[in-house]
């Protein structure tokens, strides 16, 4: 692996053990991969990656690049000597260079033609070669990230680290972005982590994305395999939109099944068998692409509320068993709030999870 880090934690002045910012947490990336650190505020992802870049060191575990070890009990590369680059938040452009300076700055020892052309291949790389007299203040924030991106690439780094680059840019240029930037680091077959807290975002721009909370890495693993298949209750509830039914699994002549109050649920990979939970009782985690919307389906379900998402709504609605269930709805079916309507379960990948304390059996599923 070209990034291998193993156990690492990294813990600030006056932490006490079990509140450190970063606890136990082991990942790779190949060569040329992208990977993705997303969490809610403070679990760690920003402090991982400062310890990455040198910029913190470890309490304990190693960091190795290439084969060569960055931190461990023993050693701490310093920074500048890491051949990482980084981009920031906030791009942290000169305002008094030019586009084309600001790039070079960072390779201003290079012999000037050398200088010269490095810096025009990685503003063409980026699209901004029609640029390079410009002045950032002339510059949309997008095309900003741009340079703030090719002066990073223009030293050639082992890898490159970018913080929540795209945090102050609007949402769809947010993943147009993202996209780009994809693009640009597999054609130059840079090797990057990347921090953001946007799924959406990081479903874009990763090849593997790992969920922080709290300091540790809940699941590293590619996006469908975190949408479909979460490790942790954490990650299931985390990310996309989703909720936890009650469920009971029992068997049939067709082998197990998950009882909820939509109905049985079948998986025949994924199924949990009889006896993989305490008296057979579990939480089901349904996703709002779970749920189908079928006026002539027994199930019914009140409408709580609506989010209208152009294409479709995201409905929230209420089970006569005073469950809640989540649904996207295509945006013709305009149903109004308090109103009951027929729902049915698809679900492709049957995700449970130990029941948690206090709920009952799940009742009988209709209105």
């Amino acid at each position: 692996m070209f990034l291998d880090l193993r156990d690492v934690g990294v813990r600030y002045l006056g932490s006490k053990a079990g509140h450190d910012a970063v606890c136990g947490v082991s990942l790779s990336l190949s060569a040329g991969q992208i990977g993705v650190l997303i969490g809610p505020s403070g679990c760690g992802k920003t402090s991982l990656l400062r310890a990455v870049a040198g910029l913190e060191r470890l309490a304990e575990g190693s960091a190795r690049m290439d084969g060569r070890v960055l931190a461990d009990a023993e050693t701490h590369v310093e920074p500048e000597d890491r051949r990482i680059g980084m981009v920031f938040q906030d791009y942290a452009l000169f305002p008094h260079l030019n586009v084309r300076d600001n790039v070079a700055f960072g390779i201003r020892h290079l012999p000037r033609a050398e200088c010269e052309q490095r810096v025009q291949e990685v503003l063409e790389r980026v699209g901004l070669a029609h640029a390079a007299r410009r002045q950032p203040h002339q510059l949309s924030g997008g095309q900003q990230q741009r340079v703030a991106l090719a002066r990073a690439l223009a030293p050639r780094p082992q890898l490159l680290l970018l913080d929540e680059p795209f945090s102050s840019l609007d949402a769809d240029l947010r993943e147009r972005l993202a996209q780009d930037i994809r693009a640009i680091l597999h054609q130059s077959g840079t090797t990057a982590l990347f921090v953001t807290h946007d799924q959406l975002e990081a479903f874009a721009i990763g090849d593997v994305i790992g969920v922080m909370h709290r300091g540790r890495l809940e699941q590293w693993d590619d996006a469908y395999s975190l949408y479909h298949r979460p490790a942790t209750r954490f990650v299931a509830d985390f990310i996309g939109h989703g909720v936890f039914t009650r469920g009971e699994v029992v068997t049939t002549a067709d082998g197990p099944r998950v009882m909820t109050s939509l109905g049985a649920l079948a998986d025949a990979a994924e199924c949990p068998l009889p006896g993989a939970y305490p008296n057979d009782q579990c939480d089901v985690l349904l996703r709002a692409d779970d749920i189908v919307h079928d006026d002539d389906a027994p199930v019914r379900a009140c409408i709580e509320r609506k989010a209208f998402r152009g294409s479709e709504f995201l409905y929230t609605l209420r089970l006569a068993s005073g469950e809640q269930v989540l649904a996207h709805v295509p945006s013709h079916h305009d149903h109004q709030v308090g109103e009951w309507i027929g729902i049915r379960p698809l679900v492709d990948h049957v995700v449970t999870f130990e029941r948690e304390p206090g709920q009952a059996a799940p009742p009988d599923s209709g209105r």
